[in-house]
């Protein structure tokens, strides 16, 4: 399980890393400093991951998990270092997108091989601990990245990650393929169609992946945006790496009791009850930013950030694990397509809501409340107008341990 959240991981090193440079990303170009192009290069990472994962699913649902796997580490390491000698801005937004198609590699097969082995809310206890795990990385990597800065150019920050991939690539050496035989597939475009109508047949995957999508692209622009609103908003640059650790913690602990949560409620149940608990803090988020005109204090805009990401923090594997359940004979392929709608269509959404920016966190706060509501509308469409609130899961939403 460290293997895997380690190289899963490596995604979220690709954006977190990042973040504390992009003001001397913003100086190094010549942009102005409450420009918001440099987050480009998050959006541009995400797109990359997002195109990537349609490459990886077909791939190993014939080839094995690790020899895409081991593909994805090497595109990772290629953009990374393209991205540390990038000598415009633009080359390094298409550097970004190479290492995010590196990056799709670890993400997609990390979800492919928990489904290998696991299904139901056995699956989704595993996912969290996958996520908390995970997310431990946006506690320390700003931070590191800010470290990193002081002693060198932000270039090192990129060369970083490319001493971090090859690493977790020799680790993964011990990796055992998950791939059952009887469930390769011929890479031929006959298969692999077969094999995306299975997927997009699912009532319950398609509506879950598309929740997913609307809530990644709220989070991405949190993401993209946090440094500057604790800059251009607060004053408070020197403190963002803190600050986005304590939320980054925030919801890492919410993902560590997620297991059990499951355990008491099943994960259907327990995505439905997040999702009235989405709506309320996003609601109360944007009450607030109204009555303040968008500039709230810094603890009260944290607190309630923190409860609207804990929302999304017990989200990402349920929603996950639901939309990955019924598909289990094509999960590379499954996964695929779930990664590229959830992370095209996050980070389309995402920059959407960056080009909002106006100096306040009025914006941001309003996305999330829209997001709270389309993914409930959505569940409530998965779930043909059914949410599970009030009653205790059955049986058959309990599935035991296959793997």
């Amino acid at each position: 399980m460290a293997l895997l959240a380690s190289i899963m991981a490596l995604g979220a090193l690709g954006i977190d890393l990042l973040l504390p440079a992009l003001g001397d990303i913003r100086d190094a170009f010549g942009l102005a400093e409450d420009s918001t192009q440099a987050a480009g290069a998050v959006t541009a990472y995400v797109a990359g991951t997002a195109v990537g994962t349609l490459l990886y699913g077909p791939v190993s649902d014939r080839f094995g998990r690790k020899t895409a796997l081991y593909g994805g580490f090497a595109l990772y390491a290629i953009g990374a270092a393209g991205s540390a000698l990038a000598p415009s801005l633009n080359v390094l937004f298409l550097a970004r997108v190479v290492w995010g198609v590196g990056a799709a590699g670890p993400r997609t097969m990390t979800l492919s091989i928990i489904r290998d082995q696991y299904e139901g809310d056995e699956m989704a206890k595993r996912m969290s601990l996958i996520f908390a795990i995970f997310i431990i990385v946006p506690i320390f990597a700003p931070g590191v990245g800010a470290l990193i800065l002081l002693v060198a150019s932000w270039e090192w920050v990129f060369w970083s990650a490319v001493i971090v991939a090859g690493v977790v690539a020799l680790w993964t050496m011990r990796l055992p393929e998950t791939l059952d035989p009887a469930n390769r597939i011929s890479f031929n475009y006959a298969d692999v169609r077969a094999a995306a109508r299975v997927v997009v047949r699912s009532r319950q995957t398609v509506g879950y992946a598309l929740g997913l999508t609307v809530s990644f692209g709220a989070f991405l622009s949190y993401l993209a945006s946090s440094e500057l609103i604790l800059d251009d908003v607060y004053d408070q640059a020197d403190f963002f790496p803190i600050f986005f650790g304590l939320i980054a913690a925030v919801m890492g602990a919410a993902m560590l009791s997620n297991s059990k949560i499951v355990d008491r409620l099943g994960m259907r149940r327990t995505v439905h009850r997040v999702l009235i608990g989405y709506v309320a803090a996003s609601l109360a988020l944007v009450a607030v930013a109204l009555a303040t005109d968008g500039k709230p204090p810094l603890w009260l805009f944290g607190t309630l950030l923190g409860f609207v990401l804990i929302a999304h923090a017990l989200l990402i594997p349920n929603a996950n694990s639901l939309a990955m359940d019924p598909v289990g004979a094509v999960a590379g392929t499954a996964s695929s397509l779930i990664g590229f709608v959830s992370l095209g269509g996050g980070a389309i959404l995402g920059a959407i809501i960056d080009r909002a920016y106006d100096g306040t966190i009025t914006p941001l706060a309003i996305a999330y409340l829209l997001t709270a509501l389309v993914v409930l509308g959505i569940v409530l469409w998965a779930e043909r107008g059914q949410l599970q609130i009030t009653r205790r899961p059955s049986a058959a939403e309990s599935p035991a341990v296959v793997g």
